[in-house]
């Protein structure tokens, strides 16, 4: 019975989406270019060709972390997919990750970002450009040390994230909200990781390219 429940909630949540995103005249941004936002009528080619990108320097000065605008379909602003650029403070690029899909309905877009107090992880949510799954919202970390993202799911035994904010407790551990039970979405409760300890249980990883 409870399964029931919880999954009706869950597919009431994605219906809501599906018809949001289905609605006429849904998104149609006064600007083109930017506001996470589908455009009901395909945005001319030519359009765009200057974006603003986003630019969040680590509290040390040594890193940043650049969100570039990567959504390639005209049917909605470039920003409703990003890909994330690390680099050092004198302009070496360190990694990358392209969360953008081959037609732009795929892929997810940066929600919330922010620098841990340490300078040590830079923490990101995502939110998805087509809508699918609206009540998950993935949250990648990375880490300067390691060089590398991953994925918060990872350090909380794979549950999902329900919330795009969260917060820092201390110099390098991340509050997000999670569920307390599968499908359970009414019941959002925190979870708390150190961010440190976490990655030294992680499985060494190659740099993301």
């Amino acid at each position: 019975m409870v399964f029931h429940r919880r999954f009706a909630t869950l597919l009431a949540a994605s219906l809501a989406m599906a018809a949001a995103l289905l609605r006429p005249g849904y998104g149609l941004a006064a600007d083109p270019c930017s506001g996470h936002q589908l455009l009901s009528t395909p945005r001319p080619e030519t359009s765009c060709q200057s974006f603003a990108v986003q630019i969040f320097v680590s509290l040390d000065k040594a890193t940043h972390a650049v969100v570039y605008p990567a959504d390639v379909t005209l049917y909605a602003t470039p920003d409703m997919e990003s890909r994330v650029v690390f680099r050092s403070a004198k302009g070496d690029t360190l990694t990358s990750q392209d969360y953008a899909s081959p037609r732009g309905t795929d892929g997810y877009y940066v929600a919330v970002a922010q620098w841990s107090p340490d300078s040590q992880y830079f923490v990101f949510s995502m939110m998805s450009s087509g809508g699918h799954s609206p009540w998950s919202y993935p949250v990648k970390v990375y880490s300067v040390k390691r060089n590398t993202i991953a994925s918060f799911s990872d350090m909380i035994n794979g549950g999902p994230t329900i919330a795009a904010q969260f917060q820092f407790s201390g110099p390098h551990s991340v509050v997000a909200s999670t569920w307390k039970g599968p499908g359970d979405l009414n019941d959002k409760v925190p979870v708390t990781v150190d961010l440190d300890a976490a990655f030294a249980k992680l499985p060494a990883a190659p740099s993301a390219n």
